[in-house]
């Protein structure tokens, strides 16, 4: 496993967790219309109290549909002539809905080789939507 998936897991807050999980990404500079984003790692336990094992949290690397925005390319969401955005684009920090298979998966954090959270570059085109709560789609 990349990452501790537990440990993101566990925390209440999603958006900070992935933020600490990925560090420092100032030197990333993300290229024409693309979008990095990390995967939404659902919680580990379910409203029910039931606590999910690592495989059904390494799903959420997989199948999951939701992704925190980390760096967008300069031309990212920008107006191209065709569909206007009137201001609906998507910004750093932001939760967006994704076809996993669309994006290529990487791994960005730590220096060690089995660290680092589950990452995503996608055309700007291959994001659906954004939504106030990754929770609620699955």
């Amino acid at each position: 496993m990349r990452t501790n998936l537990r440990s993101i897991a566990q925390q209440a807050d999603p958006r900070k967790a992935l933020y600490e999980a990925v560090g420092n990404i100032n030197d990333i500079y993300v290229l024409r219309n693309q979008v990095l984003v990390a995967t939404y790692i659902e919680p580990e336990k379910t409203t029910g109290g039931i606590i999910k094992p690592d495989s059904a949290l390494q799903e959420s690397r997989f199948q999951g549909k939701g992704f925190l925005v980390l760096v967008l390319g300069p031309t990212a969401f920008k107006y191209d002539g065709a569909f206007p955005l009137e201001g609906q684009a998507p910004k750093p920090g932001d939760w967006v809905i994704a076809r996993p298979s669309d994006g290529v998966e990487m791994f960005i954090g730590h220096a060690g080789a089995s660290e680092g959270i589950s990452c995503r570059i996608f055309d700007d085109s291959c994001i659906w939507a954004r939504v106030a709560e990754p929770s609620c789609i699955y």
